[in-house]
């Protein structure tokens, strides 16, 4: 995909009480993305991004990871065309 692409993953593992959307949030600001993460009751974090292929790979690459304290048993992620309505990066609820 050429041009602006959007992200859209579900993390699982111990990704929530952990600080996982406080600082994916940091992180995709830092990259310059767009979008939104929130919590799902199913007890993932799914994750919106719109930017570059280049800046959302490396989103990506920072999910897999997550911060200190979280455990990623899995990322699950496609690729999409983007929506162009997301202004900045926010958490949800």
């Amino acid at each position: 995909m050429v041009g602006p692409a959007a992200l859209r993953a579900l993390v699982q593992g111990r990704v929530q009480g952990v600080g996982f959307r406080y600082t994916c949030c940091h992180e995709a600001r830092r990259l310059g993305l767009s979008g939104w993460v929130r919590n799902r009751a199913d007890g993932t974090v799914e994750v919106w991004a719109e930017g570059s292929r280049e800046k959302l790979d490396l989103l990506l690459h920072w999910l897999r990871q997550g911060p200190p304290g979280a455990r990623i048993d899995q990322v699950q992620y496609d690729m999409r065309r983007p929506t162009g309505t997301c202004r900045g990066f926010t958490i949800n609820s």
